[in-house]
């Protein structure tokens, strides 16, 4: 199977019928934020059920369109020493090598990316390539974007192969949604598979950065190109944010995190909804947050609760790692400033707070 690609409001209501008022919103969405999926996507979808999980992560919604939020909330434009690639963290360098994703998420942090007439992405890496040649530091690159996934198979190649020819780059990284998107990208190219077995070696691996956000997403069809990328040596691990009308309950999160870890598929990152530009129907506040994902882990195994609870900030990954009735705890699991990476910090409980800016403002209650 080949999914069609769908990038119209027009196309999709030639492929599910939208009632008109339906589709005239939908089109004043697209209007400011792009719509993208494919058909094997949408046939995810129960059309009968507007609260669907599958079709909030997939179709525009008109709250949407509500002010707020930033278009770099993560600040990455401080971050980028060249076109196409980021420096934050001493051991990990960024290349986005594609502004093109198997779908949008309508939550996607760097919708920017599909926004603006600004290209932050690069085809000819060579130079980014030498960066991270220079920079000894550099033990781990994720590509990203965009999907990587969406290149054709020669050009990754190409960027993996020069990767790999630098001696202090020991993990590459691919961050991509194909998993849940397209699996047929990765089952139907045997050359994707051959190549990516190639780079993955028992001392330098690459880890597939998944992002199953929700149980539903986890097909027959996806399970199968899991496991043909666990074969070629690929380490597939997930991360998903907390997600008001998808993945907001422990419930969900717990089907999640057994699913991942039944097919062996490690949780990784769980985080907190960046307030993005348009994010703002999806933001659940921290911590409820932290709440839904201790429910969730208190019906899993420990292979299924391994990953930690993120809120990436501009300053760092900061974690929380607690609270109680009068206070929250975290920590900078990594931080842009080395000596705060580790750092432990307490704050009085905000329920309404959403970002880690809200227990900054105005707050001197900060410990080391």
């Amino acid at each position: 199977m080949k999914p069609k690609y769908i990038t119209s409001i027009s196309a999709l209501d030639n492929l599910v019928g939208l009632a008109p008022k339906e589709r005239e919103m939908m089109e004043r969405v697209t209007d400011v934020f792009p719509f993208r999926a494919n058909d094997y996507y949408l046939s995810l979808i129960d059309w009968k059920d507007r609260r669907d999980p599958i079709r909030a992560i997939i179709v525009p919604d008109p709250r949407e369109l509500e002010s707020g939020g930033s278009n770099d909330p993560s600040c990455e434009k401080d971050y980028t020493k060249k076109p196409g690639l980021q420096h934050k963290y001493d051991q990990t360098g960024l290349l986005l090598l594609t502004d093109v994703c198997g779908g949008i998420c309508r939550f996607c942090f760097r919708k920017r990316l599909f926004m603006s007439c600004e290209r932050e992405t690069v085809r000819d890496v060579s130079e980014n390539i030498a960066y991270i040649r220079e920079h000894t530091e550099i033990t781990n690159v994720l590509l990203t974007g965009g999907d990587p996934l969406t290149l054709d198979t020669r050009h990754l190649e190409s960027v993996l192969r020069e990767l790999r020819e630098i001696p202090h780059v020991s993990i590459i990284r691919i961050g991509s949604k194909m998993l849940a998107y397209n699996p047929y990208r990765i089952l139907n190219d045997a050359e994707l598979l051959s190549v990516l077995s190639r780079y993955s070696t028992p001392e330098k691996r690459i880890y597939l950065m998944a992002h199953f956000n929700h149980p539903n997403e986890i097909t027959d069809v996806s399970i199968q190109a899991a496991e043909a990328l666990q074969k070629a040596d690929v380490i597939v691990v997930n991360q998903t944010p907390i997600l008001n009308g998808i993945n907001a309950e422990s419930e969900t999160l717990t089907t999640l995190f057994r699913k991942l870890s039944f097919a062996g598929i490690a949780p990784y990152y769980v985080f907190q909804c960046r307030p993005a530009t348009g994010n703002g129907l999806f933001q659940v506040p921290v911590e409820e947050s932290y709440d839904i994902v201790q429910g969730a882990w208190k019906n899993c195994s420990g292979l299924a609760k391994r990953a930690r609870f993120i809120m990436s900030h501009s300053t760092g990954k900061v974690e929380v790692v607690g609270k109680d009735a009068e206070n929250i705890f975290m920590r900078y699991h990594q931080a842009a400033e080395n000596d705060d990476i580790g750092k432990f910090m307490t704050f009085p409980t905000n329920p309404k707070a959403t970002w880690f800016d809200d227990y900054l403002t105005g707050s001197d209650s900060v410990k080391n």
